[in-house]
């Protein structure tokens, strides 16, 4: 009589197929819907010369989009939705205790899957980029009142494995594990959030109910707002001050900050403003020359005029072309230049678009 033995030398037995058919029922059974989005591989972007971002011939899901930063900004998923059955631990948040500090835990959630079923109705396994729309989740009780449907909860597959309770007395394994992130509105995900629509008798597109980038917008604008009150102009604004000199001949100086000049003279004293300097000044006179960039103020001492300071302070928010600071050097910089071949650039440049390999010749 031969022993008895679960493993078959690699062969899928008829024990491993009677316990994943149980499985497979009990997923029937007790697993909630899941709407399974499709990842399809990145969209084409067309020719390219730059040999980090290759054009390929057949769209695939094992296609880079960028190899420089290995990133598919641009995803392409099947316009089929596929209807499968998924399991997960329900849990509340609650506050994570096991790190340095508080931490909250997010929504991150770990669903299995049946592989076989999987298998069958995907034509693969749930692999990283796939969206999960998880229909038990759907808010039909919301706050905003304006919303004219009930708000659909998507989610990103992030990881993927196989369940290590998944595995059957024979050594197969019957569940696919993936680990799964709240969806957000960023550029990967565009041609999910942009071309479903609200309802068939609304075309919104379904990015405008779900986003919160109009409400992040919002907020930042009314920030900049109250900034531009509370901080109007960079540097400081020390004209209220009394600045004290012991003689004509030594100037009354101003307390000096990083892009705080604004060439006014201390103290309230009038200045003469033009191109050039006045004829016989008297020790002590300021003169604006408007003719400098940025606008400078002067002082006569009674031989020479000194330097007192530049008009350097500028709006925080706006970009201002009059002033020379850092800030419109390089922050708000939207200069362009062109080389001696006539090519024109932007001299201010991503740094994604710096890094690109250039040719030696």
């Amino acid at each position: 009589m031969p022993r008895l033995s679960l493993w078959k030398d690699g062969k899928r037995s008829n024990d491993y197929r009677f316990i994943d058919r149980t499985i497979s029922e009990y997923f029937q059974v007790s697993g909630t819907g899941i709407l399974v989005h499709k990842y399809l591989g990145p969209i084409d972007q067309g020719p390219s010369d730059n040999a980090t971002e290759p054009q390929y011939t057949n769209q695939s899901a094992l296609n880079i989009q960028d190899l420089l930063l290995l990133e598919n900004r641009d995803r392409k998923y099947d316009t089929a939705v596929y209807n499968m059955r998924g399991l997960y631990q329900v849990s509340d948040n609650a506050f994570d205790l096991t790190q340095f500090g508080l931490f909250l835990q997010t929504g991150t959630l770990f669903m299995t899957f049946h592989i076989n079923d999987m298998t069958e109705i995907l034509g693969r396994r749930i692999m990283n980029g796939d969206v999960l729309e998880l229909q038990h989740l759907v808010d039909y009780e919301t706050l905003d009142e304006s919303i004219p449907v009930a708000l659909k909860r998507f989610f990103v597959v992030s990881d993927c494995t196989r369940a290590a309770e998944g595995y059957s007395p024979t050594w197969w394994p019957h569940l696919w594990r993936c680990k799964i992130n709240p969806l957000v509105d960023s550029q990967e995900y565009r041609d999910i959030l942009t071309n479903l629509t609200v309802s068939e008798d609304d075309s919104t597109p379904l990015r405008d109910i779900l986003s919160s980038y109009n409400k992040y917008a919002e907020i930042n604008d009314a920030i900049i707002e109250q900034a531009e009150v509370d901080t109007p102009m960079s540097g400081y604004d020390t004209t209220p001050f009394y600045h004290f000199s012991s003689n004509a001949e030594t100037p009354s100086y101003k307390v000096q900050s990083y892009i705080g000049g604004d060439a006014t003279p201390p103290n309230g004293l009038p200045a003469t403003q033009g191109t050039s300097f006045p004829m016989n000044p008297a020790i002590g006179d300021f003169c604006l020359r408007i003719d400098y960039k940025p606008n400078r103020l002067f002082r006569f001492n009674g031989t020479r005029w000194v330097k007192i300071e530049d008009n350097v302070r500028t709006n925080l928010t706006t970009n201002s072309t009059d002033n020379l600071t850092m800030r419109n050097q390089f922050i708000t910089n939207d200069r362009t230049f062109t080389d001696i071949r006539g090519n024109t650039q932007p001299e201010k440049q991503s740094l994604h678009e710096i890094l690109k390999p250039k040719a030696d010749n």
